[in-house]
């Protein structure tokens, strides 16, 4: 994915790090409640919510958390907050793109806070559109180097049948797997009926085109996308940073 990989990386070792944070949990709270606003408390017709979920017991969350976000979403638990998805567009040091996708029960405390943290370290809040015409959401779907399939061209030749738009070699070893997003359940469910573990799934906004950037403006990207990681309410970001 364009401008998707390293980034992805850094965020996945800071993600060790956010296991021991508190807002871990939270994060995957919010990331179940609106998969179940928006489909449904049923994870065996509710592809996103089954998901969400996946990502939370693999982590460690209990199950009444669990149980207690999913009943938040629908409507059976009413604690006087709605968790609202909201995506917002951002030029960053050198202009390079980002998008960023937050989950929260306060929108105008969250704008004001990301336009903060991208504004302090050398960027700027884009208009609706300003940005997300260079980038284009995709299924992704990451398997680590110990998981991947023995037979790597049969391997391939099952996903490509099932809608894979792109294979590729993950920095650090692994596997990185790109599809359409009307693709991306079948790919999904048919690595699980081969029994092949996933680390990350899920839709990202994949940048069409990479810019290459100097060591200067990365180090100002990383500490941007290091306050973002830490923001409560920020669920994910993408950049078309090289």
């Amino acid at each position: 994915m364009s401008g998707h990989s390293k980034w992805h990386n850094i965020q996945g070792r800071k993600g060790k790090q956010d296991a021991l944070r508190s807002n871990l949990f939270s994060k995957f709270s919010k990331a179940i409640s609106i998969a179940a606003k928006q489909g449904g408390g049923d994870m065996a017709i509710n592809f996103s919510l089954r998901l969400a979920v996946d990502k939370a017991k693999a982590a460690g969350m209990p199950k009444d958390n669990i149980d207690r976000a999913i009943k938040k979403g629908t409507g059976e638990l009413n604690d006087g907050t709605q968790v609202e998805e909201m995506l917002y567009e951002a030029y960053g040091p050198g202009g390079v793109a980002i998008m960023i996708r937050c989950l929260t029960d306060n929108k105008n405390r969250t704008v004001q806070e990301i336009k903060h943290i991208v504004s302090d370290k050398g960027g700027s809040f884009g208009n609706a559109g300003s940005v997300s015409w260079m980038f284009q959401q995709l299924g992704y779907i990451l398997i680590e180097a110990d998981k991947q399939p023995a037979n790597r061209e049969e391997f391939e030749m099952e996903m490509i049948d099932a809608g894979v738009e792109d294979i590729q070699e993950a920095e650090g070893g692994g596997l990185e797997i790109k599809t359409k997003t009307e693709n991306f359940k079948k790919v999904v469910d048919k690595l699980r009926e081969m029994n092949i573990e996933t680390k990350e799934s899920g839709l990202i906004w994949s940048a069409k085109d990479k810019v290459p950037i100097s060591e200067e403006v990365q180090g100002k990207l990383e500490k941007l996308f290091g306050d973002l990681e830490d923001n409560d309410d920020v669920e994910d970001f993408y950049t078309n940073a090289e």
